[in-house]
């Protein structure tokens, strides 16, 4: 019964320590996928309607 309970414990902490060093340490900005400039395909993925910014004739 206590190895479980120590076996527990130690799972726990670990997983907390994964967290926390996960969340301290970002990646950096190569690994990002946002684009510097917004064409037509990437304003579509983000929801808006490249149509609208074109001119009407």
């Amino acid at each position: 019964m206590t190895n479980l309970i120590i076996s527990i414990l130690s799972i726990a902490v670990v997983l907390l320590a994964a967290f926390f060093l996960s969340s301290r340490f970002k990646l950096s900005n190569r690994y990002e996928r946002k684009p510097e400039k917004l064409n037509s395909w990437n304003r579509q993925d983000i929801g808006e309607d490249p149509t609208t910014d074109k001119p009407s004739s």
